[in-house]
């Protein structure tokens, strides 16, 4: 963004379905007419409908995000499916200190835009009643939960009423501005005494699927039964016949929002409550427009159209998907999503930020603790080259990287998370004016999951490495074992490609069964573990240790010689005599050495070089005046 010019945020939900496209379109409008930039916060809600599950995470990113960088906030309300996300926003926005506007809905403390709902339906009734001269109305409402839905009931039975008609009509269904109840409502509205000559319904999708369920009962709209609709919605202006509607005028909102938010960025006083004021459109629906057999085809053409290129893009996310299941980092994740993110519509840049910790460990890696606020890019693409810096230079505390261009920019954020993890959000900044299409929010599912795929496997990785490790170490010394000895010792004999000096020692602690016997076990394997540390001190060439068992120690050395063993064995000597010193206990930690220099190559045999050695450590052993066990 572009730190001089001002800053206004859009909040939403579900901005890619049709109904809401056109509202991104008229902010993005808006912005660039007033100046500003623009950066819009949408969410998922409900993903789903028939068996649709909630997301929980998708407003958390908002904890870690400063909106007091913003000089003024747009939230749509009404867009959100899952009642308590709506609430959630609702309350974070409370806090911030620049002026937010509702755009759908009354709220108190907030600046409030409302459409004229109640002048818009009294529109479309008096045109049934005065122009058509209809006595015979009904009315199809949408949820009484909802409050458009009773505000627009009210406004009808107010309207029947001053022309001496039946406030509800002859008959009234209660729908949920949805498709799925247009043949209940056919047949209700069938069976009534008197059929309807016209019916009033509260939305537009209500309507299309009334009319498409009035088709298979075998009667016509507008010739049988007229049908309004109201929002004027894209759908209703393609669908046949093109739906009389009452439209919201999203653009002269739009325009509002701004140009409020700039005054009172600016000092000026301005109204709390301001009014948008609906426009009815009568079309085919209730007959005042004829059908247009020209504009049919057109519609059906545009209809193939758009199916193939859902097609297409359809393809492109199966095989997107695939290539994103076999992901191994981070770095092959955004070249896939560089190579195959074509399906959304055309895009300038796209960012995606992930956590760190205190630490500055990533989300996706296993080792993550707790959010630090901080976030790295994780992918960063810049088509147009208009941002400066780098990814690694990315200030995390602007959440979207700094502009070096002087046009106005709108970004769309989304949260990228997965079941029950936050790991950052996207931001991508499209071409043209409108907003990018369902298939960019299965980009944004599929990232999550691959995050979520890439930290379960370093879990995985990292356990396995736990275990191997186990497999491998003395766990009373924390020395490689028997078999972690000899394999790699095996291995780096393996390895020569020509014959080199090797040395192989063997190294018994004097006098552990009295050590034993006299002062309990413990003391035993605190003898054990000193010796232990004592040779790991000594290990300074390359040595590889372990510990083969009881109070028995391995020594392998390639390119080794008589005067690395003669350092090797000093040290030993030097160690052990300082810990001696500090020992408070009544023994001295002594200990018998054999050591075995020859040459080999890749096929020597490393247990009887270990063999001669261990020979001469015993013969040590015994050679020592009063020597103990």
């Amino acid at each position: 963004m572009n730190e001089k010019r001002k800053k206004i945020a859009l909040f939403g939900s579900n901005f890619t379905g049709r109904y809401k496209r056109s509202l991104c379109r008229a902010f993005t409008i808006a912005a660039e007419e007033f100046g500003v930039d623009l950066v819009v916060f949408n969410t998922y809600g409900q993903i789903g409908t028939r068996n649709g599950f909630r997301e929980d995470y998708e407003t958390g990113i908002l904890d870690y995000m400063d909106l007091d960088l913003f000089d003024g906030i747009v939230f749509d309300g009404d867009g959100y499916s899952v009642e308590e996300m709506s609430e959630s926003i609702e309350r974070r926005l409370r806090k911030v200190k620049c002026p937010v506007i509702s755009v759908s809905g009354h709220i108190d403390g907030f600046y409030n835009i409302e459409f004229d709902d109640a002048g818009g339906l009294r529109s479309m009734v008096e045109h049934f009643v005065e122009h058509h001269k209809f006595t015979r109305i009904a009315y199809f409402a949408g949820p009484s939960d909802h409050p458009d839905a009773r505000s627009r009931l009210s406004e009808f039975r107010s309207v029947m009423r001053e022309h001496g008609l039946p406030e509800n009509g002859v008959g009234m269904f209660e729908g949920n501005f949805w498709y799925d109840k247009g043949m209940e409502a056919a047949r209700y509205f069938l069976a009534l005494p008197e059929r309807p000559e016209a019916i009033v319904c509260a939305n537009d999708y209500m309507a299309i699927s009334l009319i498409n369920a009035l088709r298979k009962y075998g009667l016509k709209v507008p010739e049988d039964i007229a049908v309004s609709g109201y929002d004027g919605t894209i759908e209703g202006k393609e669908f046949l016949p093109h739906l009389s509607s009452v439209t919201r005028e999203r653009t002269e909102l739009a325009r509002k929002a701004m140009q409020l938010l700039v005054n009172l960025s600016e000092g000026k006083e301005e109204e709390i409550d301001l009014h948008v004021y609906p426009a009815p459109v009568f079309s085919q629906s209730c007959g005042c427009e004829p059908l247009e057999y020209e504009h049919v085809l057109e519609t059906v053409a545009r209809v193939h159209e758009e199916a193939r290129m859902i097609s297409t893009a359809v393809y492109e996310s199966e095989s997107a998907m695939v290539k994103l299941n076999k992901v191994d980092s981070i770095r092959r994740m955004e070249a896939v999503f560089a190579e195959d993110s074509v399906n959304f519509g055309e895009y300038s840049s796209f960012f995606m930020m992930v956590h760190t910790d205190q630490n500055g460990v990533p989300a996706y890696d296993s080792s993550f603790t707790s959010p630090s606020g901080r976030f790295v890019p994780v992918i960063w693409i810049d088509k147009n080259k208009e941002y400066s810096g780098s990814p690694h230079s990315f200030n995390s505390s602007l959440f979207i990287p700094r502009s070096n261009s002087d046009r106005c920019h709108v970004y769309y954020i989304m949260s990228v998370h997965c079941a029950d993890k936050l790991f950052g959000y996207s931001v991508v900044e499209m071409t043209g004016k409108d907003i990018f299409n369902e298939f960019h929010n299965v980009w944004i599912h599929n990232l999550g999951l691959t995050l979520s795929a890439l930290e379960k496997n370093d879990h995985i990785n990292k356990l396995i490495n736990k275990l191997e490790g186990l497999s491998i170490t003395d766990d009373l010394t924390g020395m490689l074992n028997r078999r972690g000895f000899d394999d790699r010792s095996r291995n780096a004999i393996a390895d020569f490609s020509e014959k080199k000096n090797v040395c192989t020692m063997v190294i018994d602690i004097d006098g552990l069964k009295a050590i034993n016997d006299e002062y309990g076990h413990h003391e035993g394997d605190r003898a054990i573990k000193a010796l232990a540390e004592i040779i790991r001190r000594s290990c300074d060439s390359g040595e590889i240790a372990g510990r083969a068992g009881g109070d028995e120690f391995y020594i392998f050395a390639s390119d080794y010689s008589e005067t690395r063993l003669k350092r090797f064995r000093e040290h030993m000597e030097e160690y052990t005599a300082e810990y001696n010193k500090t020992n408070k206990k009544g023994y001295k930690l002594d200990f018998s050495f054999g050591a075995y220099i020859t040459e080999t190559d890749g096929f020597g045999r490393l247990e009887d070089f270990l063999k001669i050695s261990d020979e001469r450590m015993y013969e040590q052993k015994m050679s020592k005046p009063g020597r103990r066990r």
